[in-house]
C-alpha cells in the first residue's frame, strides 16, 4: 500500500477509547463516541454468549476500548468495563467482588471475610422459585412480618415471646370450660 495517511489511519483505528454515545437493545448494539469520531452500530463484548448467556446492556458514557479489524471501525467491538472518572471504582478492597446497580442495588462477596451481602434499594424486592425446593443450613433471623402458605413441620423446640393463635384461639389468654375454680389444675392435654 502506498497511501500512507491511509495506512496511517488505518493503524490509529486498530484499537482506540471511546464512550458510549448509545445503547440500542434489539438488535443488541452501541455507537461510540471515538476522538470527534461516532461509529456506526457496533456490538459488544459481553462475558457469555453461547450456552450461557449474560446481559448486560452498557451504559451511555461508559469507557470502552474499539477493536476494529482491519482498522475499519465499521467492523469494530467495544470492550466495556473501564473504570474512568465519570464511573469510578466502587470498591477499594481485596477479595470483593461487588456489583452495584444504578438504583443503589449493592450485591457483594467478600472472599476473606466468607461473607455474601446483598441490599436491595428502598422497595425492593426478591422473588426466589425454586421448584425443587431450598436447603438452608444455619441459623436464620428474621425480621419482619412472616406469611406462609401450606403445611410447616419443626423438629424441635418451638418458643413464642407473646402468643400463639390458632383458630382464633389465644394459647395465652383463652379458657378452659368445665374446670372448677380453685387450687386444682386440669390434666395434660388428651
Amino acid at each position: 500500500m502506498n497511501n500512507l495517511p491511509a495506512l496511517a489511519r488505518m493503524l490509529e483505528n486498530l484499537i482506540r477509547f471511546g464512550t458510549i454515545a448509545e445503547t440500542q437493545m434489539k438488535p443488541p448494539r452501541v455507537r461510540v463516541k471515538t476522538g470527534t469520531l461516532l461509529t456506526g452500530w457496533l456490538p459488544w463484548i459481553a462475558l457469555r454468549a453461547g450456552a450461557d448467556t449474560d446481559w448486560d446492556p452498557p451504559t451511555v458514557d461508559e469507557q470502552v476500548i474499539l477493536f476494529s479489524p482491519s482498522g475499519q471501525l465499521a467492523n469494530g467491538i467495544a470492550l466495556t468495563g473501564i473504570y474512568s472518572t465519570a464511573n469510578p471504582a466502587n470498591g477499594e478492597q481485596e477479595g470483593v467482588h461487588r456489583r452495584t446497580y444504578r438504583d443503589g442495588t449493592v450485591i457483594e462477596y467478600d472472599s476473606v471475610a466468607h461473607h455474601l451481602n446483598a441490599v436491595l434499594a428502598d422497595g425492593g424486592t426478591t422473588t426466589l422459585i425454586s421448584p425443587g425446593g431450598i436447603t438452608v443450613v444455619g441459623p436464620i433471623t428474621h425480621e419482619g412480618d412472616y406469611t406462609q402458605t401450606g403445611n410447616q413441620s419443626v423438629t424441635g423446640k418451638v418458643t413464642v415471646s407473646d402468643d400463639v393463635v390458632a383458630s382464633g384461639i389465644s394459647l395465652v389468654t383463652h379458657i378452659h370450660g368445665g374446670v372448677l375454680p380453685g387450687p386444682g389444675v386440669t390434666s395434660v392435654p388428651l
